[in-house]
């Protein structure tokens, strides 16, 4: 089977980027990082990428509108050759004409246990509501904001004196973990988005 050629979409440091690159360059992993994008010209992971020999891709957003931008994202997309997208940390929401034209070929990862705390200050949602239980999801992305057919879950433990940050850490280090896993799954052909659904075989 050859390798999907996938692109990951940043906005800062890539660290579920570096995962996914350090994932794939696993002998026998189903995907290639091929292109790493961002809208931000000094996001830190696009160095990052750059010394994994990765190409990469800049597209401000500043003056555009979400429709200019996400057409000039899908024509770089296809520009390169992809066939999967990763968002990581990617601060944009995409329209919904963008989100259709890669049904079932664009993942994302979420710091909460999804459908519970969806958008952004997850930790802080998640401490204000007393929850024991937190962690990470990755899904599928769809039109309505994280709402996407679950793939992978990590569980977090909430200890009593955890601030935003100190759960965030734990989090984070999950997401490391199960993105990889996720983009295997969809890469080998072992989940797929199907009526809504997520269908694994």
């Amino acid at each position: 089977m050859t390798a999907k050629r996938t692109a990951i979409l940043i906005s800062g440091r890539g660290s579920n980027m570096a995962a996914l690159i350090a994932a794939a360059a696993n002998p026998g992993y189903p995907a290639q990082i091929a292109l790493v994008l961002s809208n931000q010209p000094l996001a830190g992971g696009l160095k990052r990428a750059q010394a994994h020999n990765i190409a990469v891709a800049i597209i401000p957003h500043q003056g555009k509108t979400r429709s200019q931008f996400d057409a000039e994202l899908d024509a770089t997309l296809r520009e390169h050759g992809i066939e999967l997208v990763c968002l990581a940390g990617f601060m944009r929401i995409l329209t919904d004409d963008f989100v259709r034209a890669w049904a079932g070929r664009i993942i994302n990862i979420h710091p909460s246990l999804l459908p519970a705390f969806k958008g952004t200050h997850v930790h802080a949602q998640a401490l204000a509501a007393g929850v024991r239980i937190s962690g990470c999801t990755a899904h599928f992305v769809v039109p309505e904001l994280d709402a996407g057919p679950i793939i992978e879950q990590a569980c977090v433990r909430v200890e009593p004196d955890d601030t935003e940050a100190s759960l965030a850490a734990r989090i984070l280090a999950e997401e490391h973990r199960i993105y990889p896993q996720a983009l295997r799954l969809l890469a080998s052909g072992r989940v797929r988005l199907e009526d809504g659904r997520a269908v694994f075989s």
